[in-house]
């Protein structure tokens, strides 16, 4: 136990700053259509409860103020960081979501998407809500909160990390993000080139058929009839790769 009140603030500020900015941006927990309070309650509750398992970790108190700015200030850069990344992979939601909605003719269906706080496609929505009641039934967002408890471990308080090294792994989690959306869009992808191939050699075999009248309702429906095959699919792959993130920590 800290005994020190002015320790003890010095030691709340450290932890606080760098899981608040976590929890900020984590997936399931940083949503916009959470109230500000509900976050900044839960965050403060979660860096009380890490406070004890931390404290050995903490670095004495400098003597110049700005010292101490400038370690809260590094300890809520590396949990925006880390937020960031973690974001990162439910946009992959959306990358799929678009491409979706895209080759099943349900581009222009906009939807309130709650992850993003603004209008979205519909199919992206969709998969963006699926995606966070997975993460939460499953109980993935344990190893998530396990992630940003062992963050301390990969970065240690006090210690900024490499700029190089850490623009890499935010480089590589964004390539892993778009590479798994176009991964979970595949199915709809060779359907809509096969499909739209068919409707070319159909408008040159018969001119005088009403292809749009044709091809946007059959379109649709086969769409949706192969999202719903190809969803399970889906989610299992975007659950292993946020598991994988989670993992990367330990």
């Amino acid at each position: 136990m800290i005994a020190d009140p002015q320790l003890l603030v010095f030691a709340g500020a450290l932890i606080f700053a760098r899981l608040g900015a976590i929890l900020m941006l984590l997936p399931g927990f940083g949503e916009g259509s959470i109230p500000p309070r509900i976050r900044l309650s839960f965050a403060l509750l979660f860096a009380l409860a890490l406070g004890p398992m931390l404290a050995s970790q903490l670095p004495a108190i400098p003597e110049q103020p700005m010292h101490i700015a400038g370690l809260i200030i590094t300890e809520a850069l590396i949990g925006l960081m880390i937020g960031a990344v973690s974001r990162m992979f439910l946009m992959s939601a959306s990358v799929a979501g678009q491409v979706i909605g895209q080759q099943s003719g349900l581009a222009m269906a906009q939807f309130f998407d709650p992850s993003a706080g603004q209008q979205g496609a519909l199919m992206a929505t969709f998969l963006n809500i699926t995606f966070i009641l997975l993460l939460m039934v499953t109980n993935t967002h344990h190893l998530l909160l396990q992630a940003a408890q062992n963050s301390y471990m990969l970065f240690p308080i006090g210690e900024p990390p490499l700029i190089s090294d850490a623009a890499q792994w935010a480089l590589g989690a964004f390539v892993d993000a778009f590479m798994i959306g176009v991964q979970m869009a595949s199915p709809l992808i060779v359907f809509g080139l096969v499909f739209y191939f068919g409707l070319g050699i159909l408008s040159r075999l018969m001119p005088q058929a009403q292809i749009f009248f044709i091809a946007m309702p059959s379109n649709i429906m086969a769409g949706l009839f192969i999202t719903s095959i190809a969803l399970g699919a889906m989610a299992t792959l975007w659950l292993g790769r946020v598991e994988q993130f989670a993992v990367e920590f330990n």
